[in-house]
């Protein structure tokens, strides 16, 4: 039975093997997790003269290159001068030259986002007029290619290798320590530890190409390699190094010395190998979230510490799983009982942490229902979740089979004496001759084999034991499916994020269209701010009509990013003429309900390129204030 199920689960192996690659190959580019959520100048906007600087506003920190903005002319001729700068916040300009002709201009940006990956894209705007332009801004992506498909590959390889190097572990020295000294379970964690450490090289020499150039010949350029250590994700890549240098000391305790041990002179050192081997574990995964999704946005500070408990649960279980899975069908030495339900218990308790971190997480990233099924982030999750809840099904089979599993302990002192006599008649043999003493330790060795054998036998007749290796067979598939989902998933752009770029985006689109027909009677500008805290994103609208010299109405709105009323204690406008330096003009409106202020007869004396700053205040101390130039009179 045994030979026949050997090449059923390599085969099944390999076949899940290819569909995770196959979902890295599909996944594409790394998606965007600094989006985009404002410009000066607009996208697709025309001004009548060329600006001093083009800034751009990202949701988040980005990080910056000498090459990280670029605005190009219609013949694709570079015109910005100097380095790229910050604005203020979250918002990054680029100076220009002076005197630009007319036409329209590319902009070009990429940059890295302060969860560590990639961000690039392209938009236009023109001075005067449009005009043909030669450069493309379609092709414009992060994370691409050779580089970027290797880039995920390890990614995948890491989280693989630290599952399994924790999870093996933990199996070994809470649920299974005889397994110490079984040569598979060795080479399962050892196996873990060099893929963890390979991929970990692979990711800190592809880094810089990654979210640079994208060129392979880049991956080995020393000066790269420089700077990528200077950052957050080099970091802690170097970090996780180092603490794969202390997982090899504690290996080789593990496999070493305390395998050695009598069961009571192992008790002190497991108690010091389970805190040690949990002070490293937890090291190698904040590795993950001092650098990724956890290290930003809402309530970080907590999600980090949730995000190293969420990986330790995950490495617990899955990893914990494929050790048994190496128990049932590569060790000549059976399994206890006693050891798989101790494994059960553990698995349970994992999960319980995996789901209450999981539904934070799940919240922090999301924001929203709607979010589920309109970002992709949220189609990603939907399949994760589907894939936790069938492994937690599968998993409740295999409780039954451990319920039901009878130990088959082959018993060792009933062969004892008969291979004593063997090894007693191969001596006595040899004192008469060699010729008797070569075929007694022949036979003393066939009948070790034979014994094996036996033992193999016994153990695979127990139907329990039988249907316990299929079930956990089925749950380590679905768990190797389960990671690649999980690998693309931290590569996607959270759905909060999305969100909040596809609401700052019609704002700006709004906003355009409004200038363009500012002569129409009316003015709308839409302006996205972010006072900080944790409730401190939106849009305010300003509608002026019929907005001309003299007296005008105006009607501010506060929405929150999802369209709702944003209830804010207080709302300032003030108004510039920059070119005859008239003003600030300040107006106070009146509240007129939720999220909505009101103030008549506001007069514009000259007609102009008048600059209407707008300040929203959300809390006693929180507040910003944001601005925007429209055609009046």
């Amino acid at each position: 039975m045994t030979q026949t199920i050997a090449p059923r689960v390599r085969t099944l192996v390999l076949l899940l093997l290819a569909a995770c690659g196959l979902l890295l190959t599909t996944a594409g580019p790394a998606s965007a997790h600094a989006a985009l959520t404002g410009s000066d100048p607009q996208q697709g906007v025309v001004v009548d003269k060329a600006p001093d600087q083009v800034s751009l506003t990202f949701s988040e920190k980005v990080a910056l290159s000498n090459d990280s903005l670029r605005v190009l002319d219609p013949k694709g001729k570079a015109v910005q001068e100097g380095k790229p700068f910050e604005v203020g916040g979250t918002t990054y300009g680029v100076k220009l030259h002076s005197g630009l002709p007319d036409g329209t201009y590319t902009v070009t940006y990429q940059v890295v986002s302060a969860d560590s990956h990639p961000v690039a894209g392209a938009y236009t705007f023109s001075v005067g007029a449009p005009s043909t332009t030669s450069v493309s801004v379609s092709g414009e992506t992060a994370g691409g290619g050779v580089v970027g498909w290797l880039y995920g590959f390890g990614r995948y390889m890491s989280y693989a290798g630290f599952i399994v190097l924790v999870g093996g572990a933990a199996f070994v020295l809470g649920c299974w320590q005889r397994g110490a000294g079984v040569k598979p379970m060795q080479r399962l964690v050892v196996g873990g530890w060099l893929t963890l450490t390979s991929a970990t090289l692979l990711l800190l020499l592809l880094r810089g190409s990654y979210t640079g150039s994208g060129k392979v010949g880049d991956i080995f350029d020393l000066d790269l390699l420089g700077n990528v250590l200077q950052t957050k994700a080099g970091a802690a890549l170097v970090s996780r190094l180092l603490l794969l240098a202390a997982a090899a000391l504690f290996i080789s305790v593990l496999f070493g010395a305390y395998d050695k041990r009598e069961d009571e002179e192992k008790r002190d050192l497991t108690f010091g190998l389970a805190i040690g081997g949990t002070v490293v574990a937890a090291g190698l995964a904040a590795s993950w979230a001092m650098a990724e999704h956890a290290s930003v946005g809402l309530q970080a500070g907590i999600a980090m510490p949730v995000d190293v408990v969420h990986l330790l649960a995950v490495a617990t279980w899955l990893g914990g799983l494929i050790a048994l899975l190496v128990a049932l069908y590569r060790s000549d030495a059976p399994i206890e009982s006693a050891a798989v339900r101790r494994f059960s218990q553990v698995a349970f308790g994992s999960v319980v942490a995996l789901v209450a971190t999981g539904v934070y997480q799940s919240w922090r990233q999301l924001g929203s229902w709607s979010a589920f099924t309109e970002t992709r982030y949220g189609q990603l999750l939907l399949v994760k979740i589907g894939l936790v809840a069938l492994l937690v099904g599968v998993a409740f089979v295999s409780r039954r089979w451990t319920a039901q599993l009878a130990d088959t302990v082959v018993r060792q002192n009933k062969r004892a004496p008969q291979k004593e006599r063997v090894a007693a008649s191969a001596s006595g043999s040899g004192k008469s001759k060699g010729a008797g003493s070569k075929r007694a330790a022949q036979l003393a060795r066939q009948q070790a084999a034979m014994d094996t054998a036996r033992q193999k036998r016994t153990r695979d007749a127990d139907p329990n034991r039988f249907g316990l290796r299929r079930s956990v067979l089925a749950e380590a598939g679905v768990a190797v499916v389960l990671l690649a989902v999980t690998t693309v998933l931290t590569q996607t752009e959270p759905g909060r994020t999305e969100e909040d770029a596809k609401a700052a985006k019609a704002a700006s689109s709004s906003s355009s269209s409004s200038s363009a027909s500012a002569g129409s009677g009316a003015v709308t500008l839409d302006m996205s701010f972010d006072t900080g805290g944790t409730d401190g994103k939106g849009v305010v609208t300003v509608d002026f009509d019929p907005a001309r010299v003299g007296g005008n109405e105006m009607h501010v709105y506060v929405q929150r990013s999802n369209g709702r009323a944003f209830d804010i204690p207080e709302v300032k406008v003030a108004l510039t003429l920059e070119a005859k330096k008239i003003g600030p003009l300040a107006i106070t409106p009146d509240r007129i309900a939720t999220g909505h202020w009101s103030a008549s007869n506001v007069q514009i004396p000259m007609a102009g390129d008048w600059k209407i700053a707008v300040t929203v205040r959300t809390s006693d101390i929180d507040q910003t204030t944001v601005s925007k130039n429209a055609q009046i009179g």
